[in-house]
């Protein structure tokens, strides 16, 4: 019996880490599909969100860091587009790939220099520590928190996007654009709010983050390789292929850690990802994006 609770502790372990790639990989699956950026500094935005948290919670408290942490980080999303994506919309999404690549490593290194190389300890809120006793099996409360926000998170992206005008407008625009223009829409302002909200996740994630792993500068590297990989599981232009994708992630990175195979679980995503395109090549619900064919 405390091996089967041991593998499901490990199973709700690797769906956590699900969690948390989907909100990152929603953001980028969400820039690219409107905007066509390729966004490689988006796990150095996720780690902003892990410093904000640790600048600003002897300040605010946590609660006030979950909150403000990721609105800043929002709000430095936009800036960045303002000044940096907004040249590269209507050419070769290449250079935009080059061009985050660059910004990740500006952020990275300006963080290195500002907090140092070393990891920096954050601590989860005392309200938030200890366990959650159900029958014989035995879960983080923090963990469970986590999850919760992140569903949260995600719930709400999914009613801006499917039931308001702004949702609407930015499905048709990541669809075909030309249309919009026809209609005398501007998507100028919407891709400035996508940018923000999607980059506002990975704050989030940061935030999230922040006390269950160590804060340093690097850490946005280690997460945004499997948030692209979730993205081409789930296929662009899919809100709930992403989802889906990355909840599929979360189970089998879980069951390789369960079953004491965890220097084999990215191995698995990464085959994972191998067998979906070679039968799937637009990812699992990926959809016709006119403007990239």
């Amino acid at each position: 019996m405390l091996t089967v609770m041991l593998f499901l502790s490990q199973l709700l372990n690797g769906l956590l880490d699900g969690f948390y790639y989907l909100l990152i990989a929603l953001g980028l699956s969400m820039i690219f599909s409107l905007g066509g950026i390729v966004n490689l500094a988006h796990g150095a935005f996720f780690a902003i969100g892990a410093y904000a948290a640790f600048v600003l919670t002897p300040y605010i408290g946590f609660f006030g860091a979950l909150i403000m942490g990721p609105l800043l980080v929002a709000a430095l999303g936009m800036l960045v587009e303002r000044g940096l994506f907004t040249r590269f919309y209507r050419i070769d999404p290449i250079y935009s790939l080059l061009l985050t690549f660059g910004l990740a490593m500006i952020i990275e290194q300006a963080l290195r220099w500002y907090f140092g190389a070393s990891p920096k300890a954050y601590s989860m809120p005392d309200i938030l520590r200890g366990q959650v006793f159900v029958a014989d099996f035995i879960y983080s409360r923090y963990r469970i928190f986590l999850i919760g926000v992140a569903v949260a998170a995600v719930g709400a992206l999914w009613l801006l996007l499917n039931r308001t005008a702004f949702g609407r407008i930015v499905r048709a625009g990541i669809q075909n654009p030309e249309i919009l223009g026809t209609l005398g829409i501007s998507l100028r302002p919407y891709l400035s709010a996508v940018a923000a909200i999607a980059i506002g996740l990975a704050g989030l994630a940061g935030v999230l983050l922040a006390p269950l792993y160590p804060v340093h500068p690097s850490m946005g590297a280690e997460v945004v390789t499997a948030a692209f990989v979730v993205v081409v599981i789930g296929g662009l232009g899919s809100f709930w292929g992403v989802v889906w994708s990355a909840l599929l992630v979360g189970v089998v990175k879980g069951t390789m850690i369960g079953l004491g195979l965890s220097s084999y679980s990215m191995l698995a995503i990464y085959l994972l990802m191998f067998v979906v395109l070679l039968l799937r090549p637009r990812g699992l619900m990926g959809e016709r994006i006119t403007r990239f064919e």
